[in-house]
């Protein structure tokens, strides 16, 4: 796992596994803890379904048996799920309006997590059906934008285009990177007191940031080469990475 959407995915994964008496996470060394009496095979399986690239570490005894309940948690969630909610429908739109594909994309990537963080409201402690069926109508949904996006970025590469603007590339991307920092800050800031700070490396882990970053660098080369290419490169790989996401939340409906 690499940023705190996966954690709510895992978190949801895991739901109603009643062998389950607590997970410790640890983004920024990539880590999880399970808490849990009985074999682990079940929960195992169902990590590895979800295809983070995550494996066994270890497996031992403890004698800890109760454990701190976080508070506030679903005002938090609510907030980082408005965050990224708002800035989908700015980047969205300033993509659209300044022909960036790059935006637009990112965009989906902001509305990717905020179907994350949505799940993890509505849908967990709810009925199994429930869980799964919003999950697949989120999955599905979110393939078939990137789908679209597709279909676009092989117009514009064939065709004929405009050159996006690329300083509404650089100057979005840039609030959208502040914004995905302010979201790990409170989700990091909500763990243990020792981990109450970010840390660099939790934030360099990031995917968002990355993809945030992506698009700041090709809007710079947009300038720089007098070419839609670099935009429509950003775009390609962020609209992979949206699908990759989809398919995700898709297994939390199987």
């Amino acid at each position: 796992m690499d940023c705190p959407s996966e954690e709510n995915l895992i978190r949801m994964k895991l739901d109603g596994i009643p062998e389950i008496k607590n997970l410790d996470f640890d983004i920024p060394n990539r880590k999880l803890t399970v808490y849990h009496t009985g074999r682990e095979d079940a929960i195992e399986n169902s990590i590895l379904e979800l295809d983070l690239g995550g494996k066994r570490i270890s497996s031992e005894l403890t004698t800890q048996t109760e454990f701190t309940e976080k508070t506030n948690q679903k005002k938090l969630l609510w907030t980082v799920l408005a965050i990224n909610f708002v800035f989908f429908l700015i980047e969205i739109s300033t993509g659209l309006i300044s022909k960036s594909m790059g935006l637009v994309a990112d965009s989906l990537d902001m509305l990717a997590d905020s179907f994350v963080y949505g799940l993890s409201l509505f849908a967990v402690g709810g009925t199994l059906s429930r869980k799964k069926r919003i999950a697949r109508l989120a999955g599905y949904f979110q393939i078939t934008l990137a789908i679209i996006g597709f279909v676009e970025v092989l117009r514009r590469f064939f065709g004929v285009e405009a050159l996006p603007n690329f300083t509404t590339m650089i100057v979005v991307s840039a609030f959208a990177l502040i914004a995905n920092g302010i979201c790990l800050y409170l989700l990091q800031k909500s763990k243990s007191k020792e981990e109450a700070h970010m840390k660099a490396s939790m934030i360099f882990t990031s995917n968002d940031v990355i993809i945030n970053l992506g698009v700041i660098v090709a809007g710079l080369m947009v300038n720089w080469l007098n070419s839609n290419k670099p935009d429509l490169i950003i775009g390609t790989i962020v609209f992979i990475l949206v699908i990759q996401g989809a398919r995700r939340i898709l297994r939390l409906g199987t």
